[in-house]
């Protein structure tokens, strides 16, 4: 299974945030330290935010901050609200296919998929960024 790269922002972004401390970088500098497009960041940014996982301020003194919410989000379901519910194939589209009715495929994928899923639920974004990675964060920040 590969993730979006959208999920994959999503989650390095709120453990780049859960170690900034008292700091709240803007979505601009936060970008230009994980080197990725400002305005791709930016629809991760209003999604985390959307959901309650981040708060943005515009303005002076403003930037990026995590919220309560977001420190303890299980990362299974952030996975899952980004990659959505959709099966790992697709059976039923504009060709379905013609095993659909007997196929033992999908439903060992679905169980795989669910399995995948469960193995991340109990972490939560604070146990991503436990030692060793959460100082190797900071460091990344600081080089920039």
């Amino acid at each position: 299974m590969r993730l979006l790269r959208s999920t994959d922002l999503a989650l390095r972004v709120l453990m780049r945030l859960a170690v900034t401390g008292g700091s709240s970088p803007t979505t601009r500098e936060v970008a230009a330290d994980m080197d990725v497009p400002y305005t791709h960041l930016a629809k991760v940014v209003a999604e985390l935010q959307h959901m309650g996982l981040l708060d943005a301020r515009r303005g002076r003194g403003g930037g990026l901050s995590l919220t309560e919410k977001g420190r303890t989000a299980s990362v299974g379901a952030l996975v899952r609200a980004f990659e959505g519910e959709g099966d790992v194939v697709e059976c039923e589209g504009a060709t379905p296919c013609p095993l659909n009715s007997a196929c033992r495929l999908r439903g060992a994928l679905r169980r795989a998929q669910e399995a995948f899923y469960a193995s991340l639920d109990p972490l939560t974004v604070n146990d991503m960024v436990a030692a060793p990675t959460g100082p190797l964060l900071l460091e990344i920040g600081r080089a920039s």
